[in-house]
C-alpha cells in the first residue's frame, strides 16, 4: 500500500464527514482539473472546517487520493452469479457503469487526466486499481473452489483484458457499449477466438 495515502486509509479511520469531503473534492476535480482543486474548495463546498481536513490529509494530493479511493461514488459492486463467467460479465457491466454513468464518467476522466499530466500521480491509479482487484479477487477464488479456473492463470491478466476492452470502446473509440458487450467480451476472453484449423 502506498505511504502517501492518509492515514484513515490505512487505519480505515476518518471524519464522520468523510463521503461528504471524498464528494466535494471529486466534484471540484471534474468541473476545475487537478489545477482547480484545493482544499480550501473542499472545505467551503463540503461545509467541514479546513482545519478538520488537513488533520487528516496532509495535502491535496493526499485528500484526492483517499476520495479516489474511498469515495462510494466510484465503488464496484462485486457480483456472485454462481459462475465465473456470470460473474465476469457483472464486473463488466459495472465498468461500463463507471467509465458512462452520469455521475461517474466525468469523475473517471479527470481523475485520469490529473494523473497523466502529474507524474507524481502514477502512485494514485496504482492503488485505485489495486483496491478494486482486491475486492474482486473473490471472483477468482469462488472459481477456482468449483473448478472453472487453472491455477496458472493470472486474474489480473484476466481483470486487464476484460477493463482494457471497456476503456478502449469507450474512452479511446468513443463509441457507445451495445447491450450484449459484457457477454461478448468475457466469451472472448474465456473462450478464445481462434478457429478450428483447416485440413489439406
Amino acid at each position: 500500500m502506498d505511504e502517501r495515502l492518509p492515514g484513515s486509509r490505512r487505519a480505515g479511520r476518518g471524519p464522520r464527514q468523510a463521503q461528504g469531503i471524498y464528494r466535494a473534492t471529486l466534484e471540484l476535480l471534474t468541473e476545475g482539473g487537478y489545477d482547480g482543486l484545493t482544499v480550501e474548495g473542499v472545505a467551503a463546498r463540503s461545509g467541514v472546517n479546513k482545519t478538520t481536513i488537513y488533520r487528516w490529509w496532509p495535502d491535496k494530493d493526499a485528500l484526492l487520493g483517499a476520495a479516489v479511493v474511498q469515495s462510494d461514488l466510484l465503488r464496484i459492486s462485486v457480483p456472485d452469479t454462481g459462475s465465473l463467467r456470470g460473474d465476469l460479465r457483472g464486473l463488466v457491466r459495472e465498468l461500463v457503469r463507471l467509465m458512462t454513468g452520469q455521475a461517474t464518467s466525468g469523475v473517471v476522466a479527470a481523475t485520469l487526466a490529473a494523473v497523466a499530466a502529474r507524474p507524481g500521480l502514477e502512485w494514485l491509479a496504482r492503488e485505485f486499481v489495486a483496491d478494486r482487484l482486491s475486492g474482486e479477487r473473490v471472483v477468482f477464488e469462488r472459481a477456482l473452489v468449483r473448478g472453472e479456473l487453472r491455477e496458472a492463470v493470472d486474474p489480473a491478466l484476466l481483470v486487464d483484458l476484460l477493463a482494457g476492452a471497456v476503456w478502449s470502446r469507450v474512452m479511446l473509440r468513443q463509441e457507445s457499449i451495445p447491450d450484449d458487450f459484457a457477454e461478448r467480451v468475457v466469451d472472448v476472453v474465456l473462450d478464445g477466438c481462434l478457429g478450428e484449423p483447416r485440413s489439406g
